[in-house]
């Protein structure tokens, strides 16, 4: 889905965090929060190397998302001031990239986004990045 330059675009590029929302087979949930890099198409977030307790094959995320590729994400803004309250919400479906030019292009646009990820040599490491592919992209603001 390739949505026009317009708020919802907009609202996407300028943020630095979202929230990623994926659930096994049997629909139990799971969220995290992620850095991202949206191209004006597909959304990319990585698998980086801040330590974490498990294989990068037994992550939960990773483990859903290959047991159920739908996913949603949800960018925000919150204010004590409810009227200045906007979300995007991103219904989808993700897949894990490991190699290739689509995959080394995320990480480019990763590592011009995140200057942590050019410190800890994200181009480098070898982990997968997870793709996900909007089927519809929902934006809300309060009035």
């Amino acid at each position: 889905m390739d949505i026009p330059m317009d708020r919802q675009k907009q609202f996407i590029l300028s943020h630095r965090v979202a929230r990623m929302a994926t659930a096994d087979k049997l629909g139990r949930p799971l969220v995290v929060p992620i850095c991202y890099v949206f191209d004006g198409k597909n959304l990319y977030t990585p698998i980086d190397k801040k330590p974490k307790r498990v294989s990068v094959r037994e992550l939960k995320r990773i483990r859903n998302i290959l047991e159920n590729p739908k996913i949603s994400i949800v960018i925000d803004d919150y204010y004590e001031e409810w009227n200045k309250l906007t979300y995007v919400i991103i219904h989808g479906r993700a897949e894990l990239m490991e190699s290739g030019e689509e995959y080394q292009r995320s990480l480019r646009l990763l590592c011009e986004k995140y200057t942590q990820y050019v410190d800890m040599n994200l181009s480098t490491l070898n982990l997968p990045v997870i793709k996900v592919i909007p089927d519809r992209i929902l934006f809300w603001r309060a009035i």
